[in-house]
């Protein structure tokens, strides 16, 4: 099945309820299914007019919004392929992206434009640049062209934590992999309501949050950015069933719920949280403060998700825990060999939601999979994890490249700054390893503080709670750590240690 055919099943069914709400500057626009696929099915016609053809790249480059929805299913109707991009990149990022994609064409709303304006692939190939509502979209729609579940269907480029971002392939069949095991893991209805304020740009808003609800029949109330206070107004009146949020959104409505009077969420049936660790003192915190227990799930840009805490069932703060629907897993040595449970190795996966490689980029994508003895390709994620020996349930301990090695013996950074972040005063960690002539490497804190935190008494804090070896052999405060548009943590961009 391809992904327009999914999308289409709600709107056989329920043609006339509401798909959409979106929240703009000048009120609150709502779409139902029949308005949402027939506005998108004239975008389409207007796209195939403009000469776009199957697999061909349609860029886009705009804040959340109703349009941006349209043009998504539009995009996917023609069989071309949707590359939404970050709308924080500059100049060198976006000339990264056009040069190696090579879109047809580009959608970008008004505050996005002028990024695009001195990109010389842009100049050079004559790229046309169109708003998200382009002039003389026909009112009738036409035939599209067949689709198959083979096909690309999104060009999702990594959010570039270690550095030059590559354009991971989403086939129809990846898509929806994904959206089916997550409609039967999280038990979607079409009553749910879902509050969206994550980026679309990003696969956690495009395909968690978006696709999952309009494949659900359910309702999306869209917002153009996250505000902590808005947000917890709108859960308190009764309107959303539904939150996802990244660990940074959950840190703001923390800290904004222990300033307010106790506030009840009626409605709430599920908060879910991903894209980044969430530290286990905020998911205790936010649990005595609503009564509602976070549900943690892990995926990635190339694999949509692959692993989530039960909905019925404990949810365990710091694991991500089972394998979703369709989603196998297994955790093995450098040599790629398969350890027991309660080994600490390197994760890999396979399923149909894996995508199915780099974009014009064929060496990165044969060292991103191993094969097993049977032939079956899995994919390297790059992070260390273990398995629970009795519950079975993931824990990641953080990506293998951020690995310490003090001494010849693993020491994991995520450890070090859960024990960091539990000290009182201490909002935010990060912990990377600096050279050390006698042990290899030793660890290094650097800290965002809300008041003044005596050094000497959180090392000591540390040493009662880890290993000697694993408290860090300094600790640097700054103003803030470095992340990227979706609050993801960038090592790489903190000073030398």
């Amino acid at each position: 099945m391809n992904l327009p055919d999914l999308l289409r099943i709600p709107l056989h069914q329920t043609p006339d309820k509401c798909a959409l709400e979106f929240a703009a500057a000048d009120g609150v626009r709502r779409w139902t299914y029949a308005e949402l696929h027939r506005q998108a099915a004239s975008l389409a016609s207007w796209l195939l007019g403009q000469g776009l053809a199957r697999g061909d790249r349609v860029m886009i480059m705009a804040a959340n919004s109703d349009h941006f929805v349209v043009a998504c299913l539009a995009v996917w109707q023609t069989g071309a392929i949707l590359v939404p991009v970050n709308t924080r990149y500059r100049k060198s990022e976006l000339a990264h992206i056009v040069g190696d994609c090579q879109p047809a064409l580009i959608l970008a709303d008004s505050t996005c434009t002028h990024h695009l304006a001195d990109i010389a692939g842009i100049k050079r190939n004559r790229i046309p640049v169109h708003g998200l509502e382009p002039d003389s979209v026909p009112h009738e729609s036409a035939d599209p062209p067949p689709l198959s579940g083979d096909d690309t269907c999104a060009l999702l480029y990594t959010s570039g934590t270690t550095g030059r971002c590559k354009g991971a392939m989403l086939s129809h069949n990846n898509m929806v992999a994904t959206v089916t095991g997550l409609l039967a893991a999280w038990a979607w209805r079409p009553d749910d309501v879902l509050l969206l304020t994550l980026p679309l740009f990003h696969i956690h808003g495009l395909q968690v949050g978006l696709t999952c609800a309009l494949a659900a029949g359910a309702t999306v109330l869209l917002h153009s950015s996250f505000d902590a206070e808005a947000t917890i107004g709108e859960l308190s009146q009764a309107h959303a069933s539904l939150f996802f949020g990244v660990p940074t959104m959950y840190y703001r409505l923390i800290r904004a719920l222990e300033a307010m009077s106790p506030t009840e969420f009626p409605r709430m049936r599920l908060f879910c949280s991903g894209s980044g660790p969430l530290a286990a003192e905020d998911h205790r915190t936010f649990e005595r403060l609503t009564g509602h227990v976070i549900l943690e799930r892990y995926g990635m840009t190339e694999t949509g998700m692959n692993f989530s805490n039960p909905l019925a069932g404990p949810r365990i703060p710091g694991s991500v825990g089972l394998p979703l629907p369709g989603v196998s897993a297994r955790v093995v040595d450098a040599d790629d060999r398969p350890v027991p449970p309660g080994t600490e190795g390197w994760l890999l996966v396979r399923g149909s939601n894996v995508f199915k490689g780099y974009w014009n980029n064929p060496e990165a994508t044969a060292a991103a999979f191993v094969p097993d003895a049977y032939g079956h390709l899995w994919f390297r994620t790059g992070d260390m994890a273990v398995l629970d020996p009795d519950s079975r349930y993931l824990t990641l301990l953080g990506r293998g490249h951020e690995l310490i090695i003090c001494g010849g013996i693993n020491v994991y950074p995520r450890e070090i700054e859960e024990i960091l972040i539990a000290h009182d005063g201490v909002r935010e960690a990060a912990v990377v390893g600096r050279g050390d002539p006698e042990w290899g490497q030793v660890p290094v804190a650097f800290l965002v503080a809300d008041r003044p935190v005596d050094t000497g008494s959180l090392i000591d804090h540390c040493r009662s709670h880890l290993a000697s070896f694993k408290a860090p052999r300094a600790c640097h405060f700054v103003d803030e750590l470095p992340r990227n548009a979706l609050g993801k943590l960038q090592k790489f961009a903190l000073p030398k240690p």
